[in-house]
Formats: C-alpha cells, structure tokens, sequence
C-alpha cells in the first residue's frame, strides 16, 4: 500500500512542480526580457536568434528562484487537496503516519536542492557571463545587426555612434563621436555613407566611410562649441574600433554573480578582507538557496493542511507570502556583503534558519493530530 500510496503522491506533486515553475519562469523570463532584451530590440536590429540565445541566458538565472517556489507552490495545492478530500485523513486513520506519508515529499525536495546547487554554482554564472558577452559576440559575427536608422549606439567604449539610415548592409549619415576620460566629446566624425567589416587577424572593426569630415573639440574646454576646429576633409577613410577594448569593457569587473564555484574559491586566496567577506557570502548565498526546496517542502505540508482548499488561487497567494519574506531575508545579507565585521556569509543562512524552525514547529504539530 505504501508503495503505491507513494507513486500516487510522487506523481501529483510531480505534475505541480513542472506546471507551477513552467509557469513562474515564465513569468519572471517574460519580465527580464522586457527589462533586458527589449532595450535591445529597440536600439539594435538583432535577429530571432540572438533574441533566442538571450532567452536561454535568462532561463538558469530564473530557475534559481523559481525551482523552490515552485516546489513550495506545489506542496501547499497539493497537500491542499489532499485535507479537503480528506485523503490525509484516510490514511491516518489506517495507521500510517504523516512522517510516513511524505517520504516521497522530502526525497524530491532533496533531488531538487541538488539540481539547484548545480544551477546556482556553475550553470546561472556561466548563462550571465555569456550574457554579458553577447554584445561583443554579435560584433564579431554580425557587427551590421547592432545599427538600425535614427539610433546610437553606446555599448562601444569612449565611442558613441549615431546611423542616421541604415539600408541593408549600408549606413548613411553617419556621426562617430570619440569621448575623453570624463565622457565629454573630443572629435566628431561625419561620413554620407558607410559599411562595416570585421578584421579578426587585428581584432578590429572597420568603419569604411564616404564623404567624411572631422570635427576636433578643444581638449582643454571641450563643451565651449566656439572653440571647435574643422579638421580635413576625405572622400574615403577607414575608422577602426577595437574589439578587445569591447571585449575588456564587458569583462573588466567579473562581478561576483558570474563567477562559478572554482573561481570564486580561487579568488578567495588572493583577496582582502572585504573582498574576502564578499566571496564568502555568494558562495553561502547559493548554498542557502539551493537547500531552499527543502525548506519550502518543510513549510508547506503543513500549510497546506492547515488550508484545507482545493482552489490553485489560495495555493499560489500563501506561497508568494512566503517565499517574499525568505527572499527578503536574503536579500538583507547580500546588503552587508562587503561588511565583513557584521559575517553577512552567516547571514545568508538565515532565512533557512529562520523558515525551517517554522516548519519544524508546524510540522510538529501536524504530526499530532
């Protein structure tokens, strides 16, 4: 009978794990596009499948967060169903008790905690970092796609480019303009027309213009437009722009989040006490969220029987309650992450602390009845 009894569970919680992170990922995706890929759209004529590739950056970063939610989502509809058909209620009666019953419960939260450790220590970091790197990699294969008429383009570094036209692989009035350290324009570049190349050997972009002229700021008040210079004027010129630049200004500060397990270890034989304080609250940090499936699992069963609703609504309405006051909780370690005198790699535990002496107690008290 327990075997059976246990198929049947496995198989309901199951299916609501996969239907309540389908659909909290895609959710979440949908709003990361709008924050992180529409900008793109907008400044950048970037064809389907780069748009696809920046979804399937997105999507482990996401999983992070969804992959408990959902489980904990899925446990309180489930055991939720379970009390008001009185299922629970059956089976207690027979004998088996609820620390029986929920077995397979604690089984698949612990498999899940492993395929979340797996995501947050080497998967999410390594679909950021190729997040970060997609605005060079579309330079070197398809450096036409980045310009669209009427746009500039920023993502150069000490470059901002206006394309006044863009047709086909062909750009008209065309405005190149070279900043100083401080951002402010030093020369301007203006071409009737141009087309871009990619030089690989010299890791350079090459900006073939017509009709150019050039426009020099002074250095010293480069704002006071009554000190402009016109420089010479040429009917054909090549602007190269530096690959590698771009390449650096994207990988210049390997932000913590993109660095997978090995490398943060690795970081923390070489760094200084603040620096130190922060690695070890990441690597605490993912830890701390991937034990999160178990943590919900721990919270939710008696959650759920304590609801005793058959409707997803109430299912979904108490686990967004409770998964916003543990992300809160972590979010308040990674606050003090470069704080080492508070050990905020500590504080990362605590929301695990915290929501599984809660659980705990519920559980406790479920068991009982």
């Amino acid at each position: 009978m327990f075997r059976l009894t246990d198929r049947y569970l496995l198989r309901e919680l199951l299916t609501a794990v996969l239907w309540t992170v389908a659909v909290l990922t895609f959710v979440l995706v949908l709003g990361n596009i709008f924050k992180q890929v529409f900008p793109l759209l907008v400044s950048h004529n970037l064809p389907v499948s780069y748009i696809l590739a920046f979804i399937s950056y997105l999507l482990p970063f996401s999983l992070t967060f969804t992959v408990p939610w959902g489980m904990l989502t899925a446990v309180l509809l489930v055991f939720g169903r379970w009390s008001a058909a009185n299922e629970l209620t059956a089976l207690r009666t027979l004998g088996v008790p609820l620390s029986r019953i929920t077995v397979p419960v604690f089984v698949l939260a612990i498999a899940l905690c492993g395929v979340c450790l797996w995501i947050n220590l080497d998967v999410a970091p390594r679909a950021q970092e190729n997040m970060r790197t997609s605005f060079y990699q579309i330079a070197t294969t398809d450096p036409i796609a980045l310009f669209d008429s009427d746009q500039v383009i920023t993502d150069f570094p000490n470059r901002k480019i206006y394309v006044g036209r863009k047709t086909g692989d062909q750009l008209e009035n065309i405005h190149l303009f070279e900043l100083g350290r401080d951002g402010e324009v030093q020369r301007v570049v203006f071409a009737r027309k141009g087309s871009i190349e990619v030089d690989l050997e010299r890791k350079q972009l090459l900006f073939k213009l017509t009709g150019t002229r050039f426009e020099q700021r002074d250095e010293n008040a480069p704002g006071d437009l009554t000190k402009i210079r016109d420089g010479i004027t040429m009917q054909e010129f090549v602007f190269p722009i530096s690959l590698e630049d771009l390449y650096n200004k994207n990988m210049q500060r390997r932000v913590l989040n993109i660095q997978t397990a090995p490398e943060l270890f690795q970081n923390l034989k070489s760094s200084t006490a603040e620096a130190r304080s922060a690695i070890l609250t990441e690597v605490n940090n993912r830890f701390s969220v991937s034990l999160a499936c178990l943590t919900f699992t721990l919270v939710g069963i008696p959650l759920g029987i304590a609801t005793q609703r058959k409707e997803t609504s109430v299912g979904f309405a108490v686990g967004l309650i409770v998964a916003i006051l543990y992300f809160f909780l972590l979010l308040v370690a990674k606050i003090f992450r470069g704080k080492a005198a508070l050990h905020p790699e500590l504080l990362a535990w605590l929301p695990n602390l915290v929501f599984l002496t809660l659980g705990a107690i519920l559980y406790y008290r479920a068991a009982r009845r």
